[in-house]
């Protein structure tokens, strides 16, 4: 197995605008993992769900050469990435974080008991989000909106806050997997378990690109 030099943590601001906070994290990689993500293809394709169009789909596929190094660089910058950068918020941070949304917008006639209780159910759909997209999306409805929102629209405003670094674990994601299955060595370790969970995780991204 081999061994990568310690390096500092990913550089986040999530008050930046998405193209900085995506050139911040890009320029912290090692060198050769910017060098093959951007020269890898990128083809998008409309997406269709129930109620018709329904976002972009984003397929990125690295180019040839891709290596056991190269997995091992792109896992540990996912791993960082997914542990810290996009992890998903507290429970008591989401709830706290939807009682005063919601508290913007009085439901007349709820009791506060049934109150806490669908704030208890936004904290369960919205628990995927990492705490920073969460309160971006929050701000962003009470400066643009004036009725309450739905479930369904924060979490597309959350999937929107995120979409940037949701595409680069993706692609990072499909890196180690490409890597791993050189069978070269370096990428020894990964295992087929690992390789079904990054290929798991890419879905999911894409599943965010909308």
């Amino acid at each position: 197995m081999t061994h990568l030099p310690s390096r500092p943590p990913l550089p986040f601001d999530p008050a930046a605008p998405a193209h900085e906070r995506g050139l911040a994290l890009a320029s912290a990689l090692p060198v050769p993992l910017r060098n093959l993500l951007a020269s890898g293809r990128v083809e998008r394709r409309p997406r269709f769900g129930d109620r018709g169009f329904d976002g972009v789909t984003e397929d990125w596929t690295p180019p040839d050469g891709v290596t056991g190094q190269h997995a091992l660089m792109a896992r540990r910058a996912l791993d960082e990435l997914t542990g810290s950068i996009l992890a998903p918020a507290s429970p008591d941070h989401l709830l706290a974080r939807i009682l005063a949304l919601l508290s913007h917008y009085p439901a007349k006639g709820t009791a506060p008991e049934v109150e806490h209780l669908v704030a208890l159910d936004w904290a369960e759909d919205l628990g995927e989000f990492p705490a920073w997209a969460v309160d971006a999306a929050a701000r962003t409805w009470r400066r643009t909106q004036k009725w309450r929102p739905s479930i369904a629209e924060m979490r597309a405003l959350c999937e929107e806050a995120c979409a940037p670094e949701w595409a680069l674990a993706r692609r990072l994601s499909v890196i180690a997997a490409a890597g791993s299955a050189t069978g070269d060595g370096a990428g020894e370790g990964a295992g087929p378990g690992r390789a079904g969970r990054l290929r798991a995780l890419a879905g999911g991204a894409v599943r965010r690109m909308g």
